[in-house]
């Protein structure tokens, strides 16, 4: 079984950074796409950034300068280098693999359970 488990949220003021990180575990073959969405009150969940398997990245214009994402094959986790932060930027952020789970099957799309970040003005 497959767990996508998110670290790193919180409480930071306007201009700082926090730094995210999710683990993939479980019955894990292959990784191809991980990456990070988020969701605001009262708003549709949106992509942030996302990352392949060959390393091309992918962000939203909300973040681009802001923000890094990037990946540990060896660890199946993901990062995402959150920088000069916005209140814009408060929403539950939630991690997205896509995952082979073993040999010779299709890949399956899994979530984290979604992490707070809050940024304060």
């Amino acid at each position: 079984q497959v767990q996508l488990v998110e670290s790193g949220g919180g409480l930071v003021q306007a201009g700082g950074s926090l730094r995210l990180s999710c683990a993939a575990s479980g019955r894990i073959f292959s990784i191809n796409v991980m990456g990070w969405y988020r969701q605001a009150p009262g708003k549709q969940r949106e992509l942030v950034a996302d990352i392949t398997s060959g390393g091309s990245t992918n962000y939203a214009d909300s973040v681009k300068g802001r923000f890094n994402i990037s990946r540990d094959s060896a660890k199946k986790t993901v990062y995402l280098q959150m920088n000069s932060l916005k209140p814009e930027d408060t929403a539950v952020y939630y991690c997205n693999a896509d995952i082979r789970s073993r040999p010779w099957v299709p890949s399956y799309d899994y979530w984290g359970q979604g992490t707070q970040v809050t940024v304060s003005s």
